[in-house]
């Protein structure tokens, strides 16, 4: 198998990934079968699609390889009608989407540096690929998005670009390293949610009473 094929089929698996997590997260706001489908594909492509217009590739391959969208559409439909299976399976919805995370992040960064995108950017543009549909999913759907909530999910992305761009830098970019790039962001996702890891949050305090002249 080809290195190109093996990120076509990264890609492809991805975007059913986080279609299914769109879709599912559709469900659960009651909308109908199109919403069910259009949220499930801002979730698997929205990523892809600023990749894309970010590294100058037009039309981004969401809208040039139909092979995307109907990935995206039939797996979202799919969710659509069989949720009630689907719901029971949180925790394998979890592992696939910090699969997905993982795939999106490294394809993201590969093609960004192919692209001739300078290193640091390249990094910016692969965590976006990654976080970029769940954030438009979350938008779509009135929740907070994750990206910007306690867990760990955009510094995993993060991670896994900078050791794609360090791979490609040393020119180990081959399907093995950057499968084990893949399996580091993983990984990293898996543990921090199974040890609830989080950023810091800001510790808000109360504001004070009275005023100062008033102090005993």
């Amino acid at each position: 198998m080809t290195t190109s094929t093996a990120l076509l089929l990264a890609d492809l698996t991805g975007v059913a990934v986080f279609a299914a997590s769109g879709a599912s997260a559709a469900v659960a706001k009651r909308l109908d079968l199109f919403g069910v489908v259009f949220v499930g594909f801002v979730a698997a492509l929205g990523g892809g699609i600023f990749r894309d217009l970010a590294i100058d590739e037009a039309p981004p391959l969401a809208f040039g390889d139909w092979r995307y969208a109907a990935t995206a559409a039939v797996t979202a439909a799919a969710v659509f009608w069989l949720h009630p299976q689907f719901a029971r399976l949180r925790t394998t919805v979890l592992v696939l989407d910090a699969a997905g995370l993982a795939l999106f992040t490294v394809t993201g960064t590969v093609k960004a540096l192919d692209a001739q995108v300078p290193a640091v950017g390249a990094c910016v543009i692969g965590m976006l690929t990654a976080i970029g549909g769940g954030l438009g999913r979350d938008l779509l759907t009135a929740e907070i998005p994750v990206v910007l909530r306690r867990e760990i999910y955009a510094v995993a992305a993060l991670v896994g670009s900078i050791l794609v761009a360090l791979l490609d830098a040393l020119g180990h970019a081959n399907a093995v390293w950057l499968t084990a790039a893949a399996v580091v962001v993983f990984l990293l996702r898996l543990v921090a949610l199974r040890r609830r890891w989080s950023a810091p949050v800001a510790t808000l305090r109360p504001p004070r009473t009275g005023t100062p002249g008033n102090r005993p």
